[in-house]
């Protein structure tokens, strides 16, 4: 295992300023003249069997045939990220350890937790996916619509049920900022995951979701167990063109309660090496089977790059330092 002494920290807006095509290495050209010509460690900081790893085991088959180099993609679930990021920000920056990365892991679980580390500590690569969230209730639901659950939020404040994957995920945040913001006020239930929250709706036991819709959700939509009241989007989804967005129904702002995968290496990583990462990603994201692998509507219709995936980590840092901070 390749590791550091101690933790390279590389501001991320530096890092979105350097290298090509929007990549960020702050480390110079050197080193990454014959990159790679080694096994690269792909870590995912969640269990095997979900949307992340799911697209990180595609992602990382497609890596592992364009650069001719072993992909080895090993599940470090635990800590809300906390145990696979420490490992990434802790190993040698030399294109040979990589990570999944996520708002909440890079963003949220530092702002909640003394865990050593923040979205500084990585050099971002670029987006492998975005998915959305949802707020659903389940097909027997007295709610028909979201102005049925608000107008029930706002009558009897707590009394409306809305599970979430964690207290401390966008969801659990976006819906905090839902009562903060809006005086919306419904009572937060905390599950493990999509299974859970999944098992949770469908036997009556919650009132409400609100859910990456990944292909489990959808499916579930799909058969009609899910009924769709409001997606995270900033605007409409093509596979979801009847259901209204947060903003639509006058909560501004309500757009971070998605997830985006991004792919990120540690902090320092040599500007050559991001190129080759970034120019692999663009081009694995470009291939249909990829595309189907993580799911059409998941994956960007323009790629988004080392910078942008910056932003949107920096973004969501201005955003909820104040709120967690």
């Amino acid at each position: 295992m390749r590791t550091a002494p101690a933790l390279l920290l590389v501001a991320v807006g530096a890092l979105a300023g350097c290298g090509n095509d929007g990549g960020g290495g702050g480390g110079g050209d050197n080193g990454g003249a014959n990159y790679p010509s080694d096994d690269i460690r792909l870590l995912v900081p969640y269990a095997a069997g979900g949307p992340t790893d799911l697209t990180t085991r595609t992602v990382g088959s497609c890596l592992e045939d364009e650069l001719g180099e072993t992909v080895v993609v090993e599940n470090l679930p635990g800590g809300s990220g906390a145990l696979a990021t420490s490992e990434l920000v802790q190993a040698e920056p030399d294109g040979y350890t990589l990570s999944l990365v996520t708002a909440g892991t890079m963003v949220l679980t530092p702002l909640a937790n003394e865990v050593g580390y923040t979205y500084e500590d990585i050099t971002p690569i670029g987006v492998m996916a975005d998915v959305p969230s949802v707020l659903a209730v389940g097909k027997d639901s007295p709610y028909a619509s979201a102005e049925d659950l608000v107008e029930a939020a706002e009558a009897a404040p707590g009394t409306v049920n809305v599970g979430v994957p964690g207290a401390s995920t966008p969801q659990g945040i976006e819906l905090q900022r839902l009562a903060d913001d809006h005086d919306v006020e419904v009572t937060v239930v905390p599950f493990d995951g999509n299974a859970e929250m999944t098992a949770a709706l469908l036997g009556g036991n919650i009132d409400a979701v609100l859910i990456n819709a990944s292909q489990d959700v959808t499916a579930n939509i799909d058969s009609g167990d899910f009924v769709p009241l409001v997606a995270s989007s900033e605007e409409r989804l093509e596979w979801l063109p009847d259901v209204p967005t947060f903003t639509e129904l006058g909560f501004e702002g309500l757009t971070l309660s998605g997830s985006t995968f991004g792919l990120a290496g540690p902090a320092g990583l040599p500007d050559d090496v991001v190129s080759t990462l970034e120019d692999t990603l663009r081009s694995c994201l470009e291939q249909d089977e990829v595309r189907e692998g993580i799911g059409e509507d998941y994956v960007p219709d323009e790629f988004a790059d080392a910078g942008e995936l910056a932003d949107i980590l920096e973004r969501t840092h201005e955003v909820y330092e104040p709120i967690l901070g």
